[in-house]
């Protein structure tokens, strides 16, 4: 592990325990991004008006065959939270109709099924799923509880921000089928990090995040979208889609939101660059070491006193986790962190607690996750001790 570092442009005086944040681009796809960009420069209207579509469709195809999809059915977008604005905002939602989801959502998304439910006169129903969490069949009851007849969209990670759990999706989004209800996945934290076939998964509407566990640069996402939905969509950004003098793309989906005027694509084209590298350097093996490595780290946070909050196999099938802190200033505690022993790692105010949740990524080394142990012990255990 300690090799793969030398592949990341991170600063060495920092522990970095939060890729699950932004991600990390490696030396060699950051290369071919700045390649790309440079190509773009060279000859600007070669590149966006008569290239343009070729080299979308193929690093499409790239990033379809890694989340088990047709090409057809994937957009790039620069994020997670735009492919899931871009549904949001397209749905026929009417008065009284629901949208339903849980309290572990990533506060974005939360804000924006608030403010689409409020100018539509829909309801935004959040499940509540306690913690600890000891099994899916507890997550799927949790949440299909509260489903109602006014049901109309059922909202879900794939993989939790907050809490990193890995969520029952397919279970769920099968249930929401036979029952007529949407289903909207926030994959933010999955593709790099988990086995994906979009195609079996069957949602509606699956949002990712290339920048994250995909390790490509930033401002690299996608929406995929079953076929049989993807009329429902409109496009965000009105522009030349639907309407270009080249004629129409491949399907109105793509042509209507790939095509969002002028911008850079090159983080969409270094995406190809990304997935070589990851089985370029045996990503499957780096990911259980990962896992590994976080499953020794919890070992230790349970003798501090820290609870995980989701209960599982060891090794985590992750490659974060998130531990549950006594009642504490969170961020204090993350500011401290970071100016007395230089670790990056967020501690996250959430449910009326502070959640300290550590990512483990192929640059990490056992050395970085003692150095956090010590820490915690230094500035954790003497608020334990206050309030024993």
């Amino acid at each position: 592990m300690a090799e793969l570092r030398e592949l990341f442009l991170l600063r060495k005086d920092v522990v970095f325990l939060n890729h699950g944040s932004f991600g990390a681009c490696p030396r060699p796809v950051l290369a071919e991004y700045g390649r790309w960009q440079r190509e773009l420069e060279e000859e600007p209207v070669e590149f966006l008006d008569r290239r343009f579509d070729g080299l979308l469709a193929e690093a499409r195809r790239a990033l379809a065959a890694s989340l088990g999809c047709d090409p057809l059915d994937l957009v790039y977008v620069p994020n997670a939270t735009t492919a899931m604005n871009l549904v949001a905002r397209s749905l026929p939602l009417g008065s009284g109709d629901e949208v339903l989801s849980t309290d572990h959502e990533y506060g974005a998304v939360d804000r924006m099924w608030r403010y689409v439910c409020a100018e539509r006169g829909a309801h935004y129903v959040r499940a509540e799923v306690p913690v600890p969490v000891r099994s899916s069949e507890e997550v799927v009851e949790a949440v299909w509880s509260r489903r109602s007849s006014r049901t109309r969209v059922l909202s879900l990670s794939h993989i939790t921000s907050p809490t990193a759990l890995l969520f029952p999706v397919e279970e769920l989004v099968r249930r929401a089928r036979e029952a007529g209800i949407l289903t909207v996945i926030d994959g933010a934290h999955a593709p790099g990090q988990i086995p994906l076939n979009l195609e079996t998964l069957g949602a509606d509407f699956y949002a990712g995040n290339c920048h994250k566990w995909l390790l490509s640069p930033k401002g690299a996402g996608f929406l995929h979208a079953r076929r049989e939905a993807q009329g429902l969509l409109r496009p965000l950004v009105i522009s030349w889609g639907g309407e270009r003098p080249r004629g129409p793309g491949p399907s109105a989906f793509l042509d209507e939101l790939e095509w969002a005027g002028t911008r850079d694509i090159a983080p969409y084209l270094a995406v190809p660059a990304a997935i070589r590298f990851l089985k370029e350097h045996d990503w499957d093996r780096v990911r259980a070491r990962c896992r590994e490595l976080l499953a020794e780290f919890s070992r230790a946070a349970l003798r501090l006193g820290l609870q995980p909050v989701g209960e599982g196999p060891e090794p985590w099938p992750l490659q974060m986790r998130s531990f549950l802190l006594p009642h504490l200033d969170g961020r204090a505690l993350q500011r401290e962190l970071f100016k007395r022993w230089r670790i990056e790692v967020p501690v996250i105010p959430w449910n009326g607690w502070s959640l300290l949740r550590v990512s483990v990524q192929g640059y990490t080394t056992a050395r970085d996750l003692d150095v956090l142990r010590a820490a915690l012990e230094d500035e954790v255990l003497p608020w334990f001790a206050q309030t024993a």
